[in-house]
């Protein structure tokens, strides 16, 4: 009679464990396949967003260097940078003083060394020299185009560098990227840069490189929407055309994508797991 009840009393906590199990792994797996494929479309949406962001502020500070803007260059020696301007027609007015108005045009395409082809117009207005703490640009684009991929919105870069530290703040807003087959996402976001390396080298650009922290929005034709926290501190070494390291946490209803930039090669791949499962592999652009 004892053993019987003992019995049952098992069997009651079993079963009270495997319903409790089966409700948990419900609540974990609620988020239906659309929802995981849109966050996955979403992540990789946002990582080339990132990475376009980035050939931009490349093209400008190329201008700027080229253009003696930077403010603490010194001009007896030669600038060095990545050539990403060849065929472009950079234009800045006026000639002394500021602010100043800088054309950087790449007309019907312009193909750099790296293979990376540009079109059309980006538009600077500069408050002042590029490293002078305080100092704005406003960047705008104007039918831009980077590879297959056009690019939209203001990029807004603040310098907030200290005595010991080159710091910028990045805002972009109205952001749009449209693909070559005509679906685009719209992105804006916050984020802090911090050059970690070629400081002391302000001539020579191809030593830059930059840590990356902040949040960010993604959303879709559709109007799907997933908000975007850096994990991990994204690296941008300038010699290096896409994001090198680092992680992105893109939050879901109910579960996280996470992009990882991997060990700090220099290439175009990126990764995407949802809640730990099985990556899959994205190309930055």
């Amino acid at each position: 009679m004892k053993t019987n009840r003992q019995f049952k009393i098992i069997l009651f906590l079993a079963l009270s464990l495997s319903l409790f199990s089966c409700k948990k792994d419900n609540s974990y797996g609620s988020a239906t396949a659309a929802e995981i494929e849109t966050t996955f479309d979403l992540s990789g949406h946002q990582a080339v967003a990132d990475n376009l962001t980035e050939d931009a502020n490349n093209v400008f500070m190329e201008a700027a260097a080229n253009k003696n803007l930077l403010g603490n260059s010194f001009g007896f020696l030669p600038v060095i940078t990545s050539n990403n301007l060849v065929g472009a027609v950079v234009t800045v007015t006026p000639t002394t003083g500021f602010p100043k108005t800088i054309c950087i045009d790449f007309a019907g395409g312009c193909t750099a060394a790296n293979g990376i082809t540009r079109k059309g117009k980006i538009n600077i207005q500069l408050s002042d020299s590029v490293r002078k703490t305080g100092s704005k640009a406003i960047i705008n684009f104007s039918n831009y185009y980077v590879n297959s991929f056009r690019k939209e919105g203001t990029v807004t870069w603040t310098n907030t560098s200290n005595t010991t530290t080159k710091s910028w703040q990045c805002k972009v807003e109205n952001g749009k990227v449209v693909a070559a087959n005509g679906s685009y996402w719209l992105h804006s976001g916050l984020k802090e840069v911090v050059q970690i390396a070629g400081a002391p080298t302000p001539n020579n650009l191809l030593d830059d490189i930059f840590l990356i922290t902040g949040n960010n929005t993604i959303t879709n034709a559709d109007g799907k929407t997933r908000d975007c926290f850096i994990t991990e501190a994204l690296q941008k070494k300038v010699t290096c055309d896409n994001i090198g390291t680092g992680k992105l946490k893109v939050a879901g209803a109910h579960h996280n994508a996470l992009i990882n930039f991997g060990d700090g090669d220099c290439d175009k791949i990126a990764t995407i797991s949802i809640d730990g499962q099985a990556p899959r592999t994205i190309v930055l652009r």
